[in-house]
C-alpha cells in the first residue's frame, strides 16, 4: 500500500509538534520559576544560543527588559519595527537607549514597499482598517525578520490586559517558535521600581500621559482611572497589534 506525500507530511508535522510540546514542558520544569535575569541567561546563552532574538517597541517600559538583555549579552539581536507611523519621540528614544545600554545588534525592520504601494499608498489605511494596517506594517515584516530564529523574547506582562492574564514564562507560538516572557509576572509597581533602580532614561512621552506607546495615529494619552493600554486603538475592540495575535485575512497584498 502506498503512502501519500500529504500523509507523510502530516505525520512529520505531528511528530514535530510532539517534540516541541515536550521541549516546552522540559523548559518550563527547568526554568519556569527562575527570575527574569536568570531565565534570560538560560535562553540566550544556553537553550537557544545564536537562535533567539528580542522584540522591542522602545516604548514606555521597554528599557527594563533591554537592560536585562544588555546585562546578559549586548550582542543579542533586538528587532525594532519602524512602521513609518511611529512618534518622532520613539525614534529618538531608540537611539538614546541603544547608546545608554551599549546594545550592539539592533535590527530595524520596515514594511515592504510593495505592500505599502498596493494597500496603503496614501498612508491612510489606519483610518479605514487598523487590523490590516498593523498586518502589513508590523506583522508581515516581523514574521520575515523572525525567519532565522527558533525563539524570541517579548516584554509582555500579565497585568497589561485581560488577554495577557494567563501568560507563562515560556510559550509555544502558533508558528512553532518558542516565545519567552521574562517579565510575565511583574506588576506595574515592580516595573516602575526596577525602572528607577536601573536609573533608565524615560521615553519622552511618558510624562505626557502615554504609559503605552504604539504608532502615532492610533495612540492617545491615557486619562485618570483608565487602564495602561486604553490609549491604544481607543474606541475599538482591538487590543493587540497582531504580532502576538494575528487576525486571518483572505487576501494578502504582495
Amino acid at each position: 500500500m502506498s503512502v501519500s506525500s500529504s500523509t507523510v507530511s502530516f505525520v512529520k508535522s505531528s511528530a514535530s509538534q510532539l517534540d516541541a510540546d515536550a521541549r516546552l514542558s522540559d523548559m518550563l520544569n527547568q526554568y519556569g520559576r527562575l527570575d527574569a535575569h536568570s531565565l534570560l541567561e538560560e535562553v540566550l546563552l544556553k537553550e537557544f544560543k545564536g537562535e533567539i532574538a528580542v522584540s522591542s517597541s522602545f516604548g514606555a517600559e521597554a528599557a527594563v527588559l533591554l537592560k536585562l538583555i544588555s546585562d546578559v549579552d549586548k550582542d543579542t539581536p533586538v528587532l525594532f519595527i519602524d512602521t513609518g507611523h511611529l512618534f518622532a519621540e520613539t525614534i529618538q528614544y531608540k537611539a538614546t537607549i541603544e547608546d545608554y545600554l551599549g546594545l550592539r545588534n539592533i535590527i530595524t525592520v520596515s514594511p515592504e514597499a510593495i505592500h505599502l504601494e498596493n494597500a496603503d499608498r496614501d498612508a491612510t489605511l489606519h483610518e479605514r482598517d487598523t487590523d490590516y494596517c498593523c498586518h502589513i506594517r508590523k506583522v508581515l515584516p516581523f514574521e520575515k525578520a523572525l525567519g532565522p530564529y527558533k525563539a524570541w523574547v517579548s516584554g509582555r506582562k500579565r497585568f497589561q490586559n485581560n488577554e495577557r492574564a494567563d501568560l507563562q514564562p515560556i510559550e509555544l507560538d502558533v508558528d512553532g517558535r518558542f516565545k519567552v516572557n521574562p517579565l510575565y509576572n511583574w506588576d506595574y509597581d515592580k516595573v516602575i521600581a526596577e525602572f528607577k533602580a536601573m536609573e533608565l532614561p524615560k521615553h519622552p512621552l511618558v510624562d505626557k500621559g502615554y504609559p503605552s506607546i504604539g504608532c502615532g495615529p492610533c495612540t492617545r494619552a491615557v486619562k485618570a482611572g483608565e487602564d495602561q493600554r486604553s490609549g491604544r486603538w481607543s474606541g475599538q475592540e482591538k487590543t493587540e497589534c497582531g504580532i502576538h495575535k494575528s487576525p486571518s485575512f483572505e487576501a494578502i497584498y504582495i
